[in-house]
């Protein structure tokens, strides 16, 4: 069984979360997601990747609390390593991630938009991590995405208090950029990568890396290296075929290079 189903719209791969009824994460479904990152990340014609749930109520419910019920801590060991692998290789992909909220994003669920850099949710989703409600913690980022996001605040009350929080807090508290109508989230979505798609791959990639650097790098440090990154921009085709275009008033053909 593939837990991920892939479809190609242009530059951009949709990957559908597919495990019914919740769309739970399992060690396998994990594995073939960072697999399928690897994957893209080495294919120079994709740009974007937008991540949604099949069907019309989970985005998704997280990992199965089945596999934790015995308390094996080897068990345990396992499934953390297979959720940090597979989304920090998610939050390094090269080019634009955007998660498409279509239901329920809980624990796994909602660590795994977390992962992703740019989040659409519609109206009706429900946004929560509520590990320590069962004894556990965000193991797969929650803690330290969330907090970057909406600050130390929200994060502990949805980490600490079990806060429950709809698309329209979520939206408020700057979880997640865009609310959109019921079954829109993945259109929308496709939209916006496709935009993505206009930008010089070699600039997304630094430019993210830059964003996401500051989050653990002193100012200090992070100005310089912008720098330095713009200057190395022009060791690509990319950076060529972008100011001629311009000058030519003309569409750019990026080479990813």
């Amino acid at each position: 069984m593939s837990f991920l189903i892939e479809h190609i719209e242009g530059h951009t791969a949709v990957l559908t979360i597919n495990n019914p009824p919740a769309n739970t994460w399992t060690a396998e479904s994990l594995n073939e997601l960072r697999l399928k990152v690897e994957e893209l990340n080495n294919d120079p014609d994709i740009y974007a990747l937008v991540l949604t749930g099949e069907g019309e109520k989970f985005f998704s419910a997280g990992a199965d609390l089945k596999l934790f019920a015995d308390g094996d801590k080897g068990n345990a060991a396992t499934m953390a390593r297979c959720f940090g692998e597979a989304f920090e290789t998610l939050s390094a992909f090269r080019g634009v991630s955007i998660a498409a909220i279509n239901g329920y994003a809980m624990g796994g669920g909602l660590e795994v938009a977390l992962a992703c850099d740019i989040r659409i949710a519609e109206e009706q989703a429900q946004l929560a991590l509520p590990e320590a409600t069962v004894g556990l913690l965000p193991c797969a980022g929650g803690t330290q995405n969330l907090t970057a996001l909406v600050g130390e605040g929200w994060a502990k009350r949805m980490i600490l208090c079990g806060e429950r929080i709809d698309a329209a807090k979520a939206r408020e508290i700057g979880l997640v950029e865009e609310v959109v109508g019921k079954g829109e989230a993945l259109s929308v979505a496709i939209a916006l990568a496709t935009k993505a798609a206009k930008q010089s791959p070699s600039s997304v990639t630094v430019c993210k890396q830059l964003i996401q650097a500051g989050r653990n790098m002193p100012r200090a440090q992070a100005l310089p290296l912008e720098r330095e990154l713009f200057v190395a921009l022009f060791d690509t085709q990319d950076q060529k075929e972008g100011v001629n275009a311009f000058l030519e008033k003309r569409a750019a053909n990026w080479k990813n290079a």
